[in-house]
């Protein structure tokens, strides 16, 4: 057990470390750091002054350099060493060969940190690994070395957003000579070299012919959890089953402050559990809410008191980036616009940068969109809703430092890779209902300070920090302890473990065909028996409204998304502000005019109707109509939407077979509505990030005729990324693909 006066005095050691001018207690410093260092339980705490050394290098005298150097090497810090090589000068000959020996095997002038390094050699070995790391540990570092080590013909690796997978195809492009990089269930598998299928894992089940795969990564592995309230948690074990016992393939599992999972998992497949809290970067708490204790709230005075306290601090901040945590997409870019307006009012004035995306925005939303005068003054917001080469663009400044303040919902902890010398964690939920529990809050913590960047990063609370608890995966396909309908009956039945289970029996009794249509859709079993006894019964009466093929009438799409709507929903999930007879509306205005624009208006239209809405004026109103209309985009029509449609399309096929009735086919419009009405081989842009503005300006110059797959090397060869339609931004993002 570690003793309390331990932690206290290291407390002590790192405060004074941060605070005093000079540190004259280098040398006894050195002493406590050294014994720290040669116990496992003491470790971390060795690291911790060390990292603050490195922070405050400039307030030691010169005599001490030699002997933190080698602490420095002791603590396995080879990155920092290397980088710093020359202020943290390794004189003596063992020290260059340790260094050299913790260079990475693939990577050329990579080198590997202590922890990193035995990681690797792990996944060399024939062992398969499941890590629990902090943010900052570098355990993607660990997936450019699978990949850069050609070991393996066929990888998948598993992310859970676009937007993950994005940022991973960028950092691989480099490896495109020996891997063919597939994005898309529409790409082919190379039959002449490698293949490298950067997918989420509804692709991964969608993937028709998915070849033999020796290798796959599952990002985030924490949710696989039924238990973590996640909507994707059935489609993510159903492909890690999928490529665990049918491809029978190593793996590589990675994810944050994770203290066990299932008992046996490891053991059944012949694995590594690794929880380590090894850092480069250590985080200061600083805790706001207890000086302000009782003046914080949600509403009325105390709600403007804790934003004028915010405020205040992001002012004194504003020489450092910071990230600030709010609770849904709706509420980031409120207190974005509200800050912008404080710091106007208060003629604070910020050094201005050229943001291209302006230009786009002018172009193709609005000039009167708050983003563009927030970009303008350093800020921006980040969240689920907005279009995804906007929100990676986004990242992009604020990775490159033109962006200080940045707006976040929960994308912080699971959508993108950034972090910030300051992370700010204001609301202290996720949407409405759920709390932030010790997990979340140690994710959004975990976003502080940058590897390599930043030595020391703060989080500032403004509520009280959830109670530690430790954070347990279960991983349902193997546990089955509980185990939902839509993985039990993706289960061969030698891996059932209860089969004299009610729920096992009632999923066996279900006629062979269809349950192999309820595998294939992967959707809510219920809701799909459901649907087919409904088209049993309504097939003679509303065949016209079932048995249609490419686009809909809008009684066509009302009958089939009032189908998806009643019966797809899982329980408890937040459809708000949507309603059935707007989906539809909405739907069907958007096939017909293509045009966000047009959802943008009729969202306008719609707010200055209400009579709750008369309060605000049209500048706020239009931020709520882009708000609205961004999220119908992604959630609706590039998800939900087609979901339902190919789901219902394959329960009429089966039903119009049974009654000798020709089927319709959804697929066309599921597709087209799902990449936003682009032409089919040149949907792959969609995926590489390309404005739709964009696109649509290629598919004049680029035939109909090539395959995706020869989009890009089409792009580059005939330069279109000059092309003078296209604006400077359009440009800049296709020169980034390439």
């Amino acid at each position: 057990m570690m003793n309390n006066n331990i932690i206290n005095q290291v407390e002590n050691i790192v405060d004074n470390i941060r605070t005093v001018d000079e540190i004259v207690m280098a040398f006894e410093y050195t002493q406590l750091c050294s014994k720290l260092l040669r116990h496992p339980e003491t470790e971390h705490l060795g690291r911790k002054i060390i990292i603050n050394i490195l922070d405050n290098w400039n307030k030691l005298n010169s005599v001490y350099h030699e002997i933190w150097i080698d602490l420095i090497e002791a603590a396995g810090f080879y990155p920092y060493l290397e980088k710093n090589k020359e202020i943290l000068h390794l004189d003596n000959t063992s020290s260059l060969i340790r260094k050299h020996f913790h260079s990475s095997p693939n990577l050329e002038g990579k080198i590997l940190h202590e922890e990193q390094f035995f990681l690797n050699k792990i996944l060399q070995e024939e062992k398969n690994l499941i890590v629990s790391a902090p943010t900052s540990f570098g355990k993607s570092l660990l997936i450019e070395e699978v990949v850069a080590s050609l070991r393996y013909y066929n990888i998948v690796v598993i992310q859970p957003t676009l937007a993950l997978l994005d940022e991973t195809r960028k950092k691989l492009n480099k490896y495109k000579e020996y891997y063919k990089i597939i994005v898309r269930t529409t790409q082919e598998p190379s039959l002449s070299k490698r293949n490298l299928f950067l997918l989420t894992a509804e692709r991964v089940m969608e993937y028709k012919g998915l070849p033999k795969i020796d290798f796959f990564i599952i990002d985030e592995f924490y949710k696989l959890s039924a238990k973590r309230d996640d909507e994707r948690s059935d489609v993510l074990n159903n492909a890690a089953n999928l490529l665990l016992n049918k491809h029978k393939s190593r793996f590589y599992l990675l994810g944050p402050n994770i203290n066990g999972i299932s008992d046996g998992f490891a053991e059944r497949y012949n694995a590594v559990f690794y929880k380590t809290d090894y850092s480069l970067v250590d985080n200061i708490s600083v805790d706001i809410y207890s000086k302000h204790q009782g003046m914080f709230g949600k509403r009325g005075i105390k709600k403007k008191y804790k934003e004028k306290v915010l405020f205040e601090l992001l002012v004194e901040l504003k020489e450092e980036q910071s990230l600030i945590y709010c609770s849904s997409p709706n509420r980031a870019r409120q207190l974005a616009k509200r800050f912008l307006d404080y710091i106007l009012v208060e003629f604070i004035r910020l050094d201005n940068e050229h943001f291209e995306l302006i230009e786009w925005i002018k172009e193709n939303v609005s000039d009167k969109w708050s983003l563009i005068l927030c970009l303008q003054n350093r800020i921006a917001y980040h969240d689920g809703a907005l279009q995804k080469h906007i929100s990676s663009t986004i990242v992009d400044y604020f990775n490159s430092n033109k962006v200080s303040y940045l707006f976040c919902t929960s994308t912080i902890i699971e959508g993108v890779n950034t972090s910030a010398k300051n992370v700010i964690y204001f609301d202290e939920s996720i949407g409405l209902n759920k709390d932030i529990d010790y997990f979340d809050y140690s994710n959004i913590k975990g976003r502080s300070g940058r590897m390599m960047e930043h030595y020391v990063g703060r989080i500032f609370n403004f509520n009280k920090p959830p109670i530690k608890q430790d954070i347990l995966i279960d991983i349902p396909f193997f546990e089955q302890n509980p185990v939902s309908d839509e993985v039990l009956i993706q289960l061969e039945d030698s891996q059932i473990k209860d089969k004299e289970s009610d729920q096992y029996r009632r999923i066996n009794s279900i006629p062979f065909e269809e349950r192999e249509i309820f595998k294939r859709t992967g959707e809510i079993i219920n809701g799909q028996q459901k649907i087919l006894e409904i088209l049993k019964r309504d097939i003679n009466e509303q065949y016209h409204n079932i048995a249609w093929s490419r686009y809909p009438k809008y009684g066509q799409l009302q009958y089939i998304l009032t189908l998806g709507w009643n019966n797809l929903i899982r329980e408890n999930e937040n459809t708000k502000p949507m309603t059935l007879k707007k989906l539809v509306k909405v739907t069907n205005d958007y096939s017909r005019h293509q045009n966000v624009m047009i959802l943008v208006d009729n969202n306008v239209n719609y707010y200055k109707s209400q009579q709750n809405y008369q309060k605000y004026d049209d500048a706020e109103i239009l931020d709520f109509a882009i708000r609205e209309a961004f999220q119908t985009l992604r959630h609706w029509f590039q998800y939900k939407v087609p979901k339902w449609l190919n789901v219902v399309n394959e329960l009429q096929k089966y039903v119009c077979r049974e009654y000798n009735l020709i089927a319709g086919d959804y697929s066309f419009f599921a597709s087209q509505i799902e990449n936003d009405f682009i032409r089919e081989n040149l949907t792959i842009l969609v995926d590489y990030g390309i404005p739709n503005s964009a696109i649509k300006k290629l598919e004049q110059v680029i035939s109909p005729k090539i395959t995706e797959d020869e989009v890009i090397n089409s792009i580059r060869q005939n330069k279109y990324y000059e092309l003078q339609t296209l604006i400077d931004y359009e440009k800049s993002k296709l020169k980034d693909l390439l």
